[in-house]
């Protein structure tokens, strides 16, 4: 291979990874945006707890309906093209959201922003895995960390625009035309050609350094050998990795539904400070995220993930012990940073599992972590209005336990820093 191909093809890469990156950064700050204007969408219409979060259980119930839908649409019209599509149509579903005049429309607009977001999730993780490959190394941390920038802006954005009373209709069409265009604009560097239907079949890249860049040469561990011994069926482990993921999306979604809510109406935060427990959440996992690859690397999936769900066990459980508004902002950003590497190594793990079509354990995840993100807001809401907030918020703790429980499934593998298996 020649000299120039072989710097056209790590630029490419290269370019590749900012542009997915800047999809995960969009599809973080667009929902972000709503999560601090809770309290006044839920004020403005008059909802009770059970209500606001039955609508906004909408969102994923939208994600769960039309979820499976992604990797058909991926295989027809590509990863690149879906994701950058399914992110414009989200954008146009959170401003309906914002001007929605009743719990109805409110609930559709969620449905719609979900049903998309679920495509989009999907389609950005099976392209980051696709530049993955290419880099021979993990990356797939360093894309969620970009998410969380983008949560932790858009929470930043939200919280703003109510402590400035924005009009919500304006806000929001403002976020989805800024992050929206950005999305579009990012398009042209995502890797193009049709998603690869059989990676080991994939000729080899050699990259800049001479290494073997391919699809193929990125080393594709499968799941714990110890783990399929253990519960003898894939479709067990998938089980274990989808209550992992849904335990990763039971904090994250407390952060985005509750933390504004509580701590402005049950602890009597303002509105700016009522936003920072879902940007401390956001932040903090943000952090886990960019540290998350060399984590993982150094201690395996499944000691990372025993931390976590620790971290996320003692750190919300002491904030609900002791309430008040600092230790709740703090207890969020533990429950952040405890929860950072859980999705995407579920995800890579349902990825690599023997026995499924490439994409499909990913698909299959993707998917039903979404229940996760369905069920948490109606229950959290219904114990709220039978108690209170703060006995519904113990979900997140719960969320903590699960994981501790079910991280052996993980991989326990270990990577030298030249990528040498450990």
């Amino acid at each position: 291979m020649s000299t120039t191909s072989v710097t056209t093809i790590s630029r490419e890469a290269t370019r590749a990874r900012f542009a997915v990156g800047v999809l995960f950064f969009t599809n973080g700050a667009l929902f972000a945006n709503v999560v601090p204007r809770y309290p006044e969408l839920k004020s403005d219409l008059g909802l009770s707890n059970a209500a606001i979060g039955t609508a906004v259980a909408a969102f994923p119930l939208g994600a769960l309906i039309c979820g499976l839908a992604a990797g058909l649409l991926i295989r027809r019209f590509r990863s690149s093209r879906v994701a950058v599509a399914a992110t414009l149509v989200t954008a146009l579903g959170l401003v309906l959201a914002g001007v929605a005049p009743s719990w109805l429309l409110l609930a559709a607009a969620f449905f719609i922003a979900g049903a998309m977001d679920s495509i989009t999730d999907v389609a950005q993780n099976s392209h980051g895995l696709r530049v993955q490959r290419l880099f021979g190394r993990s990356i797939i941390n360093s894309f969620h960390a970009v998410w969380s920038i983008g949560a932790v802006a858009g929470g930043i954005m939200g919280a703003g625009a109510a402590a400035l009373r924005v009009p919500l209709p304006v806000h929001l069409t403002v976020s989805a035309v800024v992050f929206g265009l950005a999305a579009v604009l990012a398009y042209r560097w995502l890797l193009p050609g049709p998603e690869p239907r059989d990676i080991e079949g994939i000729e080899g890249i050699a990259g800049a350094d001479g290494a073997d860049h391919s699809d193929a040469a990125a080393a594709r561990p499968t799941a714990s050998a110890r783990a399929s011994k253990l519960v003898g069926s894939r479709y067990v482990i998938l089980l274990a990795l989808v209550l992992i993921a849904s335990g990763g999306a039971i904090v994250e979604d407390a952060g985005a539904s509750w933390s504004a809510i509580y701590l402005s109406e049950g602890l009597g935060a303002s509105a700016f400070v009522a936003g920072l427990g879902f940007i401390s959440l956001q932040g903090m996992q943000f952090v886990g995220r960019l540290l998350g690859d060399r984590m993982v690397d150094r201690f395996g999936q499944r000691a990372v993930a025993r931390v976590g769900g620790a971290l996320v066990l003692v750190g919300m459980g002491s904030a609900l012990a002791l309430p008040g508004v600092p230790m709740t902002i703090i207890g969020f950003g533990v429950a952040g940073f405890g929860v950072a590497t859980l999705i995407p190594s579920a995800m890579q793990a349902a990825d690599e599992l023997p026995g499924f079509a490439p994409g499909a354990g990913l698909t299959i995840i993707g998917w039903l972590l979404r229940v996760g993100f369905l069920l948490s807001p109606p229950i959290v809401g219904a114990i709220a209005d039978a108690t209170s907030l703060r006995t519904g918020l113990l979900v997140v703790p719960a969320a903590g336990l699960i994981v501790l429980v079910f991280a052996g499934v993980l991989s326990a593998r270990r990577f030298h820093s030249d990528g040498r298996d450990g």
